[in-house]
C-alpha cells in the first residue's frame, strides 16, 4: 500500500514570548498559520502487512498491544527513509523517522515501512519543516495500521518530539500558547497571497531563545488584537498587527532580514515580519502581480534564491 501526504509550512503571523519558564523553555502566544508551500511524502508498506492490522487495529489498541510489561517485548520494524535533498538527515536524526519509531514501538507494530521525502520547504527556515514532517508521519502511521487515533491523541504523541508538531497535526490557523502545545483554532486569515523568502543563512532556534531577553522587551504584539481582526475577515487590521519579539535577537546577527521585510513593504506587502526564529521573512500582499514583482526583484538583487508566492491554507 501507497500513502502520499502533503506537510504544509507554517509563519507566525504574531510571535510574543512571555516568559523563561524554569525548566528552560519558553512560554509562548503565538498566532500560526498554515501557507500553501508543502513537502511531499511517500509511505510504502507491503499490503500483506498492512492487513495484519485492518480488522484487528481495534482490538490491539484496547487489549494490551501498548501495555508497559509488554511494549517493545516483540516489535521487530525496519524504517528505511529516503529523501531528495542532502540537507536532510535521513536517519534516527530525522523526525520523520523519530515519529514511526515511536508509533511502531508504542503500538508494537511489526512492519517494513518505506518513506521518501520531497523537500521543498526550506531547511532551518522558522517554518516548521522539520515539524511537518513528523507531523504527516503520525497521520500515516494511523492511517496506514488502522489504529484509531484521534486529533487529540496524534497531538499528545507530537508534542512529545516538537513543540510545533501538534499545531501541524492541526494543521488551521490558532493562538499557540504554553510551549507551543496548548491550541485554539481561529477564524482563517483572509485570502491574500503570502511572499516568502529564506535568505542563505542558517539560525539555531535555541541560540535565538537563549539570548533573547524577555524582560527587556519594549513592546509585545498585539495578539488579542489580531484574534479580533481575524474574526471579522479584516485582512488589513491583521496586518497592522504582525509582530515578532525574536526579531530582536536575529536581525540584529543577521540585518539582511530587515532589508528584506523593507523591500517587500516597498513592494506593496501590507506588512512583513520575521517567521518563527528566522531567518524566513514573509510578507502579505493583496495583489498577486505585487507580489510576483517583488518575488522577482528579490531574486535580482541576490537576497534569495528560495522565494516563493503563496496562499494561506
Amino acid at each position: 500500500m501507497e500513502l502520499n501526504l502533503k506537510a504544509y509550512a507554517k509563519i507566525n503571523l504574531a510571535l510574543d514570548v512571555l516568559r523563561r519558564r524554569p525548566d528552560g523553555y519558553h512560554d509562548v502566544k503565538m498566532i500560526m498559520q498554515n501557507i500553501s508551500l508543502y513537502d511531499e511524502l511517500t509511505f510504502c508498506v507491503d499490503d500483506e502487512e498492512i492487513k495484519k492490522y485492518t480488522d484487528i487495529s481495534a482490538g490491539k489498541k484496547n487489549n494490551g498491544a501498548n501495555k508497559d510489561n509488554d511494549k517493545n517485548s516483540f516489535v521487530n520494524y525496519k524504517i528505511t527513509l529516503t529523501a531528495n535533498s542532502d540537507k536532510v538527515p535521513t536517519d534516527e536524526r530525522n523526525l520523520i523517522y523519530k515519529a514511526v519509531k515511536l508509533m511502531f514501538e508504542q503500538y508494537n507494530i511489526d512492519a517494513d515501512i518505506k518513506i521518501h521525502l520531497e523537500k521543498h520547504i526550506p531547511v532551518e527556515a522558522g517554518m516548521a519543516g522539520g515539524s511537518t514532517d513528523c507531523a504527516a508521519a503520525i497521520k500515516a502511521v494511523n492511517e496506514l495500521f488502522s489504529l484509531g487515533l484521534s486529533e487529540k491523541e496524534m497531538m499528545d504523541i507530537g508534542v512529545k518530539l516538537g513543540a510545533d508538531v501538534p499545531f501541524c497535526i492541526m494543521a488551521r490557523t490558532a493562538l499557540s500558547e504554553g510551549i507551543g502545545e496548548k491550541l485554539s483554532p481561529l477564524e482563517p486569515l483572509p485570502s491574500c497571497y503570502i511572499l516568502v523568502a529564506k535568505p542563505p543563512i542558517s539560525v539555531s532556534t535555541g541560540m535565538v531563545y537563549k539570548n533573547l531577553k524577555c524582560d527587556c522587551l519594549k513592546s509585545h504584539p498585539d495578539v488579542d488584537g489580531m484574534i479580533e481582526e481575524l474574526s471579522k475577515g479584516s485582512l488589513t487590521g491583521v496586518a497592522e498587527r504582525m509582530d515578532n519579539v525574536l526579531e530582536t535577537v536575529t536581525v540584529v546577527l543577521h540585518p539582511e532580514i530587515e532589508e528584506l521585510k523593507n523591500i517587500m513593504k516597498e513592494k506593496g506587502a501590507l506588512n512583513s515580519i520575521m517567521s518563527g526564529s528566522g531567518p524566513t521573512v514573509f510578507g502579505l500582499f493583496d495583489d498577486k502581480a505585487k507580489a510576483d514583482l517583488a518575488k522577482e526583484f528579490i531574486i535580482s538583487k541576490g537576497i534569495s534564491n528560495e522565494v516563493y508566492v503563496t496562499e494561506p491554507v
